[in-house]
Formats: C-alpha cells, structure tokens, sequence
C-alpha cells in the first residue's frame, strides 16, 4: 500500500489493495493469503472482503472459501469507450471548425501499428475530400501517424516503428531523417505537409493532448490545394482556427495541459 499520498482514505486503500492483489494471482486466494499478500492481519480485512463480494467484485468458492475477482470490474471498464468518449466530445467543435474552414477535416487514433480514422466531417462546400471512417492507413506515410509517433514516449516510439514493416525499409539514412522530422513535429507542435498519398491535398494535423497528458488522437484538416482562391484562409490561420477546435475537444474531455 502506497503511504506517501498526502490525502489517505484507509478503506478506499484497503479495497483497492485487495483487488490489486487478486488480480495479479493465477489461482483462487484464502483472506490469510491475501492478508499476506498486502501487508495485513487477515481478520483486519474480513469486512471489506465481505463488502467486495456482496457488491460483485470478488467471488468466494463455498467450498474452499478462496477468493477470485469477477467480471466486474471487465464489465465496467467496457461501458464507456474511450473512442466513444471523444467522438461525442469531439462533434461538435469539428462540425465547427468544418465550417469556419470549409474543409473536411478527421480524427485519428492508433491501432494495431497503424493509423485508424475514427471520425470524418465533410466539408460544406459543393467539392470537398472525403475520408473513409474506419479506414487504416499506415504510420509513415501519413501527417496523422507522423503526429501520433511525435507525441509518443521515447520507448514506446521505438517499439512501434521497429514492428512498423513501412520504416523497417526504410534506408538508414531515410530512418534518421524520419526520426529528425518526429522531433521537429513535437517542437512545432503542429504539422503541415502535402500528403504523400493524394495529389493537390495538404494536411494540417495537430494532437489532442500533449506530451505530459498523453495524445489520444489527431485531429487533421485536409486541404485541396487545387481549390484554393485569394479568399482561401492561409495555413497558418487554419492552423489557428485548429488549436482552438482541439481546445474545445480537450475541455470537454477533460485534459488539463499543464
């Protein structure tokens, strides 16, 4: 049990440690085990064990009278998700900024090593870029996936571009230059770029969440430079009118920028 915090709730404390520590057990545990296990006298915590178990959490075997964790926890960890959280946040600032714009812009998030769009709002304009939801599309190649890799920790970034089979062919020196470009992203702390997969399409891409809080996602305007008049906001003031969208977004989730 962590004694360091400056504000202590014991029974808060007790509960949790119980539920720590049975979920790090391969097998059924006895209250002496578990009363081992984090540091306690075994009567001491009989009545939480008695509380976790009659509001579901844990489950006590009547015949060898050990415990186990139930689905419980599994079960509330999976009512909200967290995708599902930042689509409902993220709607309204993004129907805005489509307008403000009038571009199309997306929201991205990382999925098994590659860029996944989770959410698309079409431009209001008669010609706009349409992008598939749902579609993946692969880390290297995209601004969205550049951002994502930026933003990450130095370790995780690592893990995830040497299992990526697009940088792994990458030449040596293609490597480092990529790797240079990640961290002039994270100084920047916006990317704007022609997209490497469609012609006459620049991205502006910008995390949601930093590097203390943790990016969840990339919000990314796409725009058709083929389309663009003397009345075209200049990418800079898109860039602007992004930040303040990704704002938007961060406030209703939550996220705190230090």
């Amino acid at each position: 049990m962590n004694t360091d915090n400056k504000y202590q709730a014991p029974a808060l404390d007790k509960g949790l440690d119980i539920l720590e520590y049975l979920s790090a057990q391969s097998a059924p545990q006895s209250q002496t085990d578990i009363g081992l296990g984090i540091d306690r006298n075994p009567n001491e915590i009989y009545r939480m064990l008695m509380s976790l178990e009659s509001r579901g959490y844990i489950l006590r075997d009547h015949v060898s009278g050990k415990y186990r964790l139930s689905l419980k926890l599994f079960y509330l960890s999976h009512r909200h998700s967290p995708v599902d959280e930042l689509l409902k946040a993220a709607k309204y600032p993004l129907e805005e900024l489509a307008h403000i714009l009038r571009e199309s812009c997306h929201l991205s998030v990382l999925y098994l090593n590659q860029v996944m769009v989770v959410t698309h709002v079409k431009s209001p304009a008669p010609i706009a870029l349409s992008i598939e939801e749902g579609h993946l599309f692969e880390l290297p190649l995209t601004a969205s996936g550049k951002v994502l890799l930026a933003f990450m920790e130095e370790a995780e970034q690592a893990t995830v571009l040497a299992a990526n089979e697009v940088y792994k062919k990458f030449p040596k020196k293609e490597k480092e230059q990529f790797l240079l470009s990640l961290q002039q992203i994270r100084e920047d702390g916006a990317y704007i770029r022609s997209s490497e997969l469609a012609e006459g399409v620049v991205d502006i891409s910008l995390p949601i969440g930093d590097a203390h809080t943790g990016v969840i996602a990339c919000l990314t305007i796409s725009r058709l430079t083929t389309l663009n008049s003397s009345k075209s906001m200049a990418h800079t003031d898109a860039v602007e009118e992004a930040r303040k969208c990704v704002k938007k977004i961060e406030d209703r989730i939550g996220i705190i920028r230090s």
